[in-house]
């Protein structure tokens, strides 16, 4: 079983969120620079009608929300953890949509260099904030539309929007721009968003039927059922850190991770399709 209440580190947390905008924003500028670049703006996403350029724009609004609200007077809005964020991020959808195709109109709709330095004026905003000493400070809090957070909690939805929109850029632009490689997420980025979602499997899909198992970051139990209490588990699930994050966020289909043997699962439990995605 997860903790009640995982404890985020600010310090850890602020630097993984530095260092993953730093890779992100390295990558748009290695895209912008190509002499092929509008071509490449102008791809499509696996995020509906979105190109290249409302996911940019998306990501630029979600870097730079907090460097532009962070002394923003408190409006009482009633307290909300990372799951409850989880569970009702998803109704914003309609309004961040709006938001990335008007962002995507002011300073994502020009040429490559124009893309590239709307990119680094969020990214350096995020940064100078993340530099300041109260994005290390456990008790300050920052609301959201949905309600009052946790800094260092909001930080981690951060995570979650970094990650989970570079490996949607990578998925649009492949190796060809990116190189052979994949997107160089941060190693505690990812820790930290895996088990994030795989917490919040846990309590918003309550139980201890299923294991499962994201090695090397989370281990939790859910799904109503019998309890499992010592020796190998009857139900378990396991799969790598990236395959767990897409099925979360619904970039995976489960059948699909099943059959490419990026996922296992055993017993008459395991199956935890009717349960995903977590987070639209």
């Amino acid at each position: 079983m997860p903790p009640k209440s995982r404890t985020y580190q600010p310090a850890r947390v602020a630097a993984a969120l530095a260092a993953q905008t730093g890779a992100l924003r390295d990558a748009v500028r290695r895209l912008c620079e190509r002499p092929d670049a509008e071509e490449w703006l102008a791809r499509p996403t696996r995020l509906g009608e979105w190109r290249v350029r409302e996911l940019l724009a998306h990501l630029a609004v979600q870097i730079e929300w907090l460097p532009a609200h962070l002394d923003d007077p408190a409006e009482g809005r009633p307290p909300l953890d990372l799951p409850r964020w989880v569970e009702r991020v998803g109704a914003l959808a309609p309004l961040l949509d709006d938001q990335a195709r008007a962002r995507a109109a002011d300073g994502f709709d020009g040429d490559p260099a124009s893309v590239a330095a709307a990119f680094d004026g969020a990214a350096d905003a995020l940064l100078g904030v993340l530099a300041r000493p109260e994005a290390a400070d456990p008790a300050r809090r920052f609301e959201i539309r949905l309600g009052s957070m946790a800094l260092t909690e909001f930080l981690v939805t951060r995570l979650v929007e970094t990650v989970v929109h570079a490996d949607d850029l990578a998925d649009a632009l492949g190796p060809d721009v990116l190189g052979p490689d994949t997107f160089p997420h941060d190693r505690q980025a990812v820790a930290a968003v895996t088990r994030m979602l795989a917490d919040a499997f846990a309590e918003l899909v309550p139980g201890g039927a299923v294991e499962l198992r994201v090695p090397p970051y989370a281990v939790v139990q859910a799904v109503e059922g019998p309890r499992h209490t010592r020796g190998t588990p009857p139900n378990v699930v396991e799969t790598d850190p990236l395959t767990w994050i897409r099925l979360a966020t619904g970039r995976a289909d489960w059948a699909d991770a099943v059959d490419s043997a990026a996922l296992s699962a055993s017993g008459e439990r395991s199956d935890l399709r009717a349960h995903l995605p977590l987070l639209g």
